[in-house]
């Protein structure tokens, strides 16, 4: 067993063979809860849970394909639409 202690600032360090096991990097980031039987981290997900329609945008699109020009026209053109709202 590891043990660890906690700093003046409230930190707890990680022994490395645990970080390395569960893969976890610097700047990772949990939940904390207070538990009966002490504290509990929970890794919290890199990105929130999404559905497809919403991840995919315009991969349903049957039109005629656009050059990046045109694309990046029609961005500007309805980011200076939404900002006249």
């Amino acid at each position: 067993m590891d043990t660890t202690k906690l700093s003046s600032k409230g930190q707890v360090v990680l022994p490395s063979s645990i970080r390395t096991a569960r893969n976890w990097r610097t700047g990772a980031r949990f939940a904390v809860e207070d538990t009966p039987e002490g504290v509990l981290l929970r890794p919290l997900k890199s990105f929130p849970p999404t559905r497809v329609d919403e991840v995919f945008g315009s991969a349903g699109y049957r039109g005629r394909s656009l050059s990046l020009a045109q694309m990046d026209a029609a961005v500007a053109a309805e980011a200076k639409k939404r900002r006249r709202r």
